[in-house]
């Protein structure tokens, strides 16, 4: 993949491999605003009419489990057909967002530029499960879950991310063929993370 005059960095992640704490810093080291999961929703929400509680429903709940049981309780049609909608109007606001330089976190946003012809500069960033399992560990959302109750939240959520990013695309999130950089960020330190995305950049923009 090679894309030049790129303005707009987008990133995605495995769970628990630090894909927000590097993307703030990719941000301030080039001062671009960054866009996340929650400034998305919000802005999805505001311009689009739907709750962000159902917004966030659409991602919260691509685990097997959690569609089976939505599909098998409610009309699958109307399932579906709520959260490709949800979809679309996310999809219309990253359109939106990547017309000036910044970063896009997660939610699709590489595949969906990429579909649109719109240069952008793709990380994906992993790491081994021990580092990520730690990692979960420290985040506010996990407080109170420890041991297999801690391994089972983070197989759900990272279920629940590769399905999205399927349902949604067709390929699997962690295929390298659709990134132009990946890391592993549990060997390589996040500063250097960080800087080498931006050396990177840098460089197509030469």
């Amino acid at each position: 993949m090679s894309d030049r005059n790129v303005s707009v960095i987008t990133i995605s992640r495995e769970y628990g491999a630090f894909g927000r704490t590097i993307a703030q810093k990719v941000a301030d080291l080039l001062s671009l605003p960054l866009y996340g999961r929650d400034e998305i929703i919000k802005k999805v929400a505001k311009e689009s009419g739907y709750a962000e509680e159902d917004i966030r429903k659409e991602s919260e709940q691509m685990s097997r489990g959690a569609r089976w049981m939505n599909t098998f309780l409610n009309n699958a049609a109307v399932y579906s057909s709520s959260y490709d909608e949800i979809f679309k109007a996310q999809r219309e606001v990253i359109l939106e967002l990547a017309q000036t330089p910044c970063i896009i976190l997660g939610r699709c946003g590489g595949h969906i530029l990429s579909e649109e012809g719109i240069p952008g500069f793709h990380v994906f960033l992993f790491a081994d499960r021990k580092t990520r399992l730690a990692r979960a560990a420290q985040l506010p959302e996990n407080q109170g879950h420890t041991g297999r109750d801690l391994e089972r939240l983070v197989n759900k959520r990272e279920e629940g991310r590769e399905n999205y990013y399927r349902q949604y695309t067709g390929c699997s999130m962690g295929d390298a063929r659709n990134y132009h950089l990946s890391l592993d960020t549990g060997r390589i330190p996040q500063d250097v993370c960080a800087q080498m995305i931006v050396t990177a950049v840098q460089s197509e923009q030469r």
